[in-house]
């Protein structure tokens, strides 16, 4: 506290500051000598100079003489602190090794000396330079656990390395538990494997470089991959604009033409119709005329008969013919067909587009799922194509069910249905990562995946048969494999549940019998090079095979 109170008092009041070059005036007061000569200086026209303090007023402007008490104490404050902010500065931290012989706040330990088994700070420290006690003790940089150094079987510095057995060891340990073994000093092997650290720390720096190249490049990438799907969106919307106008237009077209021809065609009737008028009228007229004829006397019929032969004669016109016709519903027809060709050729093509997106990939492939919740993040929601389904099956549950039936269904001809086998084909294209599951009945069942150009005729058109698909053959005592036309026989747990995992990019296919385990049944490598399509062959009356509804 007197530190604290010489220091306030060693203040100027002008400055606020520690005094410079003291000077202290009548009244007592003491102030920096050039702090009060500028505020004298001010004052001085007025000829008045009082203290800044105490305002006590001289006549005369006292002279100023520097201090040399308050000067020296001055000083004297100002070693103190610097003292001060040494020791602090020297003080022990949490995570520095303390001097063990401060008794109070301990100071930093400056050495530890292996004979004391103690770390001193600088002032404790001195004895062992100065006292001849101390000359064969040895000094080593700071270290918490000195006694870790140490021998726990010898109490002796532990200086040698047993590479035998990977540990420090002292000289006694080399005649005793190591004797035999291959040892070095703790400095040689410390240097050894400072080497190999300095090596290890290079491989670790090259590697952070090639990593901080790589994020660079990967940065950069992304910044390619902005720019290239904003371009890729701006485009495809243009495009997609541009379908939408020429749809729109191809409308009000078809629009146009019906409502052009049925004008024409209304007129034609009403026309027609007014024709048919005239002639009900006209023939009216001549009916009136003859039997006006036929109630005449004898004579007078028989002088006018040529006449009344004439008009008979002019009433046998033929008569109008309308065929049945369907109006405007042929046309309906040839919309209907050309959104069917039109859908076609925008699924066909969704396909390829979906096909170049998923293969915009510039990062390392992901690793492939393991558990069933992890291929139930890929999962697709997939439905049926009654356009490709064989007449003998029909689809029910949301067009995700195929059951066979014993009457042949009446389904419209189409190029993409099958004819000699019970198989079905997905609407949905599949490309990229892709699972889904498939309940089946007891019986015979292949579940599998195709191209969509797999022929729909013949018998190489069954799942299996050709090179375009693969399936996996449902059996009640037994699994097959079949692609090109080679069975392959697999052995696996008997489940009404297969799941089905596709990774397109990588070309990978598996096969899963679910249950309460996930037991791969067989797996596929190869390279896709085109969008696949789930498919179904269910061989037998009465069976059934249905994609899940998975969540």
């Amino acid at each position: 506290m007197a530190l604290q109170l010489d220091q306030e008092k060693l203040c100027c009041s002008i400055c606020l500051d520690l005094l410079k070059d003291p000077v202290t005036i009548p009244c007592g007061h003491s102030y920096c000598m050039s702090c009060l000569k500028s505020r004298w200086d001010e004052e001085d026209p007025k000829k008045i100079y009082s203290c800044p303090h105490c305002k006590q007023t001289f006549t005369q402007r006292p002279v100023l003489v520097k201090s040399a008490m308050f000067a020296d104490l001055v000083e004297a404050l100002k070693k103190t602190r610097l003292q001060a902010a040494l020791a602090d500065h020297y003080y022990a931290t949490p995570g520095d090794v303390a001097c063990d012989f401060c008794t109070r706040r301990k100071l930093k330990a400056l050495k530890s000396c292996v004979v004391c088994r103690v770390s001193y700070c600088e002032l404790h420290l001195q004895p062992h330079y100065e006292s001849p006690a101390f000359e064969k003790h040895k000094l080593i940089e700071p270290s918490k656990n000195l006694q870790e150094k140490f021998c726990s079987h010898h109490d002796e510095m532990m200086k040698i390395f047993c590479r035998t057995d990977q540990q420090t060891i002292c000289i006694l340990c080399t005649m005793d538990g190591h004797k035999g073994h291959d040892t070095v000093s703790a400095t040689v092997e410390r240097n050894e494997k400072q080497r190999q650290l300095g090596m290890s720390r290079q491989k670790i720096q090259q590697r952070i470089q090639d990593r901080e190249k790589d994020v660079k490049v990967l940065q950069q990438e992304v910044e390619a991959i902005n720019r290239s799907a904003d371009k890729a969106v701006e485009d495809s919307e243009k495009i997609f604009i541009e379908l939408i106008r020429l749809m729109e237009k191809r409308s009000s077209a078809v629009k146009e033409l019906i409502r052009s021809q049925h004008k024409i065609e209304v007129s034609r009737a009403k026309e027609l119709e007014e024709k048919l008028e005239e002639e009900i009228a006209e023939l009216r007229r001549k009916d009136a005329e003859l039997e006006e004829v036929s109630h005449t006397d004898h004579i007078h019929f028989l002088l006018n008969y040529p006449v009344l032969s004439h008009l008979s004669e002019s009433t046998d016109s033929p008569s109008l013919k309308i065929q049945p016709l369907r109006y405007f519903e042929d046309v309906i027809e040839a919309v209907s067909e050309a959104q069917d060709k039109l859908q076609d050729i925008l699924n066909e093509e969704w396909a390829k587009i979906s096909l170049k997106v998923i293969d915009v990939d510039v990062l390392l492939p992901q690793p492939e799922p393991k558990t069933r919740d992890e291929f139930l993040q890929y999962t697709r929601q997939i439905t049926l194509n009654p356009n490709t389904i064989n007449a003998w099956l029909s689809l029910s549950e949301g067009d995700r069910k195929a059951t066979v039936r014993r009457e042949k269904q009446l389904y419209s001809s189409h190029p993409d249905r099958f004819t000699d086998w019970l198989q079905v084909l997905s609407r949905e294209s599949l490309t990229g990562r892709c699972y889904w599951e498939v309940e089946r009945s007891s019986g015979g069942v292949s579940v599998a995946v195709a191209y969509k150009d797999i022929s729909r005729t013949g018998s190489e058109s069954g799942f299996g048969n050709n090179d375009k698909s693969w399936a996996l053959g449902c059996f009640d005592i037994t699994y097959y494999f079949r692609h090109n036309n080679i069975r392959t026989l697999l052995s696996g747990p008997q489940s009404s549940r297969v799941g089905v995992y596709l990774d397109h990019k990588a070309g990978t296919l598996s096969f899963y019998s679910i249950s309460e385990t996930m037991t791969l049944l067989h797996k596929v490598q190869t390279t896709f090079t085109q969008p696949l399509y789930a498919g179904f062959w269910v061989y037998w009356v009465g069976d059934t095979a249905e994609l899940c509804e998975l969540k």
